[in-house]
């Protein structure tokens, strides 16, 4: 959300960051609904003066002994107007509070230009590929093959985009969550956060979900969301809130099944699991002061590589360009896992800074000292996906005979298992 007052200071500086983002200009729009909303209300103030003053007179009139009649027909008409200015200012306010929700964040100024993925740019690369002695297969294969990852089943039960896993694999995502959650909470100071799955209208609405991106969504038939991820439910937690500047950063973190009706990806990644309907993720939430979030942005990035790095499996970090920055991030970078069966890399885990986009939509403010109160930063970031992170593990540790190497980080989490074998 954007603070409307920074847009009728700079409105050409506005349209020009939102011109990053191939958006047309909206400060023409915005502008005039803001000046009608503020002449309504400049009006409305004008009239309850006009009707105390006439009240007043009334009522000296009255002790006066003088007729009132001419004096309570101007009253009267002062407050038909009063009241239809009354109904006029709130629609004038939604009318403008709803187009501000549609607009997308304002870019941070070090995020390139560019249209798509294929104009981000790589900052580092880690791990060495492994060179395989035969042909590596894809993780469907892989999992169909040991007999414990069976789509079949889970389109019987669901339909496409769903993934029933089985004995050694259905652990193995298991150990890969668990592991994760120790990481972030005993070295990283993350809080282990158990949240709600099912939400309301106002807290899709805090962090961008609503209203532009409903059909993505799930909804229930009691007016509910499943959540799309962790993000939406740890970050409301600071909804309405006003918190100590000595409270921050908030660092939560919690592991969520996630759910996205993947509207729009007809066709793409439709074997396997990478791109599914349900999913588990890690996700990490840090709400901070506006100085401290860009350190933070650069930590919680770092504590998701590290996840990466303990499972040995390479990876790139990506800064997203400013035509694949999503809608509410100023900044993003992309961790992208090696998956040597596709022969390329793919997102793992994204972390963004929406600086004080979320906050606003939310109300989430903090009092620095003695000071008026102030939006925090919000940021968010996967670490990771965990059906990703399986993902990376199967085709990263495969063997030539189709049995599956277990990390040694996630051994004492698979009571000591080395390698998946067949059923």
């Amino acid at each position: 959300m954007h603070d409307i007052k920074m847009i009728r200071e700079d409105a050409a500086g506005f349209d020009a960051k939102l011109a990053r983002r191939g958006v047309l200009p909206l400060s023409p729009e915005l502008l005039a609904i803001d000046e009608e909303r503020r002449a309504a209300l400049a009006t409305l103030q004008e009239l309850q003066a006009r009707r105390n003053a006439v009240s007043k007179k009334i009522g000296e009139a009255k002790r006066a002994k003088e007729d009132t009649t001419a004096l309570e027909a101007e009253g009267s008409g002062i407050r038909g107007e009063i009241e239809a200015l009354e109904a006029e200012a709130p629609r004038l306010e939604a009318l403008l509070r709803d187009a501000l929700a549609k607009i997308p964040n304002l870019l941070d100024d070090v995020v390139p230009d560019g249209r798509d993925e294929s104009d981000n740019k790589v900052e580092k690369t880690w791990g060495s590929q492994r060179n395989f002695a035969f042909t590596p297969k894809q993780h469907f294969e892989l999992g169909e093959a040991l007999g414990l990852m069976d789509f079949a089943g889970a389109a019987k039960l669901a339909g496409s985009r769903f993934t029933v896993l089985k004995g050694a694999l259905a652990r193995l995502e298991r150990a890969l969550g668990q592991f994760m959650l120790d990481v972030h909470t005993s070295e990283h100071g993350y809080s282990e956060t158990v949240v709600p799955l099912l939400v309301n209208d106002a807290t899709m609405y805090g962090t961008g979900q609503l209203p532009k991106f409903a059909e993505d969504l799930f909804a229930t038939t009691d007016g509910r969301w499943l959540i799309p991820t962790a993000e939406v439910s740890l970050t409301n937690l600071a909804a309405g809130e006003i918190l100590p500047a000595a409270a921050l950063p908030w660092r939560l973190t919690a592991l969520t099944p996630c759910f996205r009706s993947e509207a729009g990806s007809a066709g793409r990644d439709v074997r396997g699991m990478l791109r599914q309907h349900q999913f588990t993720k890690v996700e990490l939430v840090s709400i901070t002061a506006p100085e401290e979030s860009e350190a933070e942005h650069e930590r919680m990035t770092r504590c998701a590589e590290t996840i990466l790095e303990r499972l040995e499996l390479p990876y790139r970090r990506v800064l997203l360009c400013a035509g694949d920055t999503g809608f509410g991030a100023a900044k993003t970078y992309d961790l992208e896992v090696w998956v040597p069966g596709q022969g390329t890399y793919r997102e793992i885990s994204s972390c963004s800074n929406t600086r004080a986009f979320q906050a606003r939509r939310m109300n989430a403010r903090y009092r620095p000292g003695e000071g008026k109160p102030e939006f925090v930063h919000t940021l968010n970031g996967s670490g990771v996906a965990v059906g990703r992170g399986l993902i990376a593990v199967l085709e990263n540790y495969q063997n030539e005979d189709g049995s599956i190497a277990v990390p040694n980080v996630l051994r004492p989490y698979m009571g000591g298992l080395e390698t998946i074998t067949a059923a």
